[in-house]
């Protein structure tokens, strides 16, 4: 059921014996599909979106636009109603996701920019190493932000190819607001630069199309593929092509998102084409929930509390998706919890790859993506850090608990409009506070006084952690924390640095 559909035997081979039969089968089935254990494990294709908003699709409640393939994706698959990123930022997100640890366990925090000295460490297993040990073809198209000296560069992380750009697509010359603080956004090809602050209308086309000549390419040389593609948008300022500006007719996020359905389209096209759609799991999500500061050109987290940059459900909960025909069961609804630091090790299930020996934090979720009688979380809790390893936040079973820190919201702000932020109001603090996110996923009642037992538990979980990993609210250390990889002070190394190869200016 994995592989490529295949054609009828020949007439003449239903007449030969049982046995002859079955061999002449064998051989048919061996060249389309290639020999051996690899051909029972999936090809992989992760899309990673940049601040869409929980309920910015159809199959989580958008009514305002259209998101048909997405939609469909979901019918198809399974769709998660509590999916979680480790924190509601870039970096620190996308370190979770292709790791599997808590991006503070790694030293990766906030959103990495052209003046860091930091990135992911070489001895960190990648997502693209994992793969690539069992034999895949690897790429990522788009946004990485893990780093952008050389030697955090995806190609040194176990991918065979990278097309895009090193860091959010805000951090250039024409930012709205402090645009003195950016130097040129470099578009990396591999390892070298081709093109300084390049035509972002060109990003989500251009990233698709490279995904699609990727799986072309891989599936002509009989090689299964992962294919990371980390759309930089809907992250502000917002571009699309101009086939499909003002298509929405509801203003130019609804054509971005609209457009990003539109790629989703065009990689399940070419899934049934190759005649490959029924072996490749596909895995899609945000990488945190919408920046509200920019209004009508950010995105809705729906009836959850606050956005993007806080650790209440607005800004960590997010739409996921996954597809496999034939083994996801179709239009599953998935309400336990899960995280991106789960989806490494669901995978290395799947293509049979050995885990790391160094501590990560997801586990095996494929039970509850498939169903069956262990489909509850294996996770007793996951814990929310933000703001340089303060641990703000954890979710286990229906409870959520926040521990008493500061945030910023919107609320009672005058929100932004046409690429150019409104104002956040950063003197809000909560205290510890309990809320049932069965009855309240809004985060409106606090019932830490009718539930102390609950508060006393959840809150020895949190002790366990902070030893492990730290909490710079309780001036707590942690003994399981990794530095990042680290490159020497001395010069810049920032994109105006780095030698341009022939290629695309502006």
């Amino acid at each position: 059921g994995l592989c490529a559909e295949s054609e009828p035997l020949p007439v003449i081979v239903r007449f030969l014996p049982t046995w002859s039969r079955i061999c002449v089968a064998a051989l048919a089935l061996s060249a389309s599909c290639g020999s051996g254990p690899d051909q029972r494990r999936p090809n992989v294709i992760i899309v990673f979106v940049d601040d869409l908003g929980y309920a910015d699709l159809g199959a989580y409640g958008a009514t305002s636009w259209e998101t048909p393939n997405l939609d469909r994706l979901a019918g198809e698959g399974a769709r998660f109603t509590d999916f979680y990123v480790a924190q509601p930022v870039c970096s620190a997100s996308r370190a979770a996701l292709l790791t599997g640890t808590y991006p503070n366990r790694i030293g990766i925090h906030g959103a990495l920019g052209p003046q860091d000295r930091h990135g992911v460490h070489e001895d960190e297993l990648t997502l693209g190493e994992l793969f690539q040990s069992q034999g895949y073809a690897t790429a990522i198209f788009g946004k990485w932000h893990l780093g952008h000296h050389p030697r955090f560069l995806p190609t040194r992380h176990g991918f065979d190819e990278f097309y895009g750009i090193p860091y959010s697509n805000d951090m250039w010359p024409n930012h709205p607001e402090n645009p003195e603080d950016w130097g040129d956004l470099p578009t990396f090809e591999g390892e070298r630069v081709v093109g300084l602050n390049t035509d972002q209308n060109r990003f989500t086309t251009d990233f698709t199309e490279r995904t699609v000549d990727f799986i072309d390419r891989s599936v002509a040389a009989g090689k299964p593929f992962f294919a990371y593609l980390a759309h930089p948008m809907p992250h502000v300022p917002l571009h699309v092509s101009s086939q499909r500006r003002g298509a929405s007719g509801a203003g130019l996020y609804a054509d971005v998102i609209q457009e990003i359905d539109w790629s989703m389209g065009r990689i399940l096209d070419t899934l049934q084409r190759l005649k490959v759609d029924g072996r490749t799991l596909i895995f899609f999500c945000s990488d945190n929930g919408p920046w509200l500061s920019y209004g009508d050109h950010a995105g809705s987290a729906g009836l959850l509390r606050e956005g993007k940059g806080t650790t209440f459900e607005g800004g960590v909960r997010v739409p996921a998706i996954v597809r496999w025909p034939g083994v996801i069961p179709a239009g599953r609804t998935i309400r336990e919890p899960a995280m991106t630091i789960d989806v490494l090790p669901t995978l290395a299930g799947r293509i049979e790859a050995p885990l790391p020996r160094h501590a990560i934090d997801g586990k095996d979720i494929w039970p509850l993506i498939v169903g069956g009688p262990a489909a509850v979380s294996p996770h007793p809790a996951y814990f929310f850090y933000y703001h340089r390893n303060a641990l703000e936040a954890m979710r286990s079973g229906r409870w959520k608990l926040h521990f008493p820190h500061g945030y910023r919201s919107m609320e009672g702000r005058e929100a932004g409009s046409g690429g150019i932020p409104g104002k956040y109001d950063y003197s809000r603090t909560i205290g510890l506070a309990l809320y049932d996110l069965s009855t309240d996923i809004g985060e409106t009642h606090d019932l830490s006084e009718e539930y102390p037992e609950v508060v006393l538990r959840l809150s020895e979980l949190a002790q366990a952690i902070r030893a492990e990993l730290g909490d710079s609210l309780e001036d707590v250390e942690g003994t399981g924390l990794r530095a990042p990889g680290t490159v020497e002070q001395t010069g810049s190394r920032g994109p105006r640095d780095f030698e341009i190869s022939e290629g695309p200016r502006g």
